[in-house]
């Protein structure tokens, strides 16, 4: 059976439809940091065992980019959300 992946516009659909864009939980550097700072920002990434939050695009659906919960190692997935509500709190 195909993973599914709960799309909060368009419903249960298969896992082949998003493409995993990333690490979620990253925080920008501000314009003026270092180029440190963006080097590790660009460059530099954990490798997550375990629940942890990734940008995920439904490149062949409505397009949304979504916040998806999952687990690294098992692929079980806890909880998605749309990634622009999300960074406004869950506001519209």
């Amino acid at each position: 059976m195909a993973s599914l992946i709960s799309c909060p516009h368009c419903g249960l659909r298969p896992k082949e439809e998003f493409s995993i864009k990333g690490d979620a939980s990253l925080t920008r550097p501000a314009p003026t940091a270092g180029p440190e700072a963006w080097y590790d920002y660009v460059y530099l990434r954990d490798n997550p065992k375990g629940r942890h939050k990734e940008y995920w695009h439904h490149s062949s659906g409505c397009r949304r980019w979504l916040v998806v919960e999952r687990d690294t190692c098992t692929h079980a997935v806890y909880e998605v959300s749309d990634a622009a509500l999300a960074k406004l709190g869950g506001r519209a």
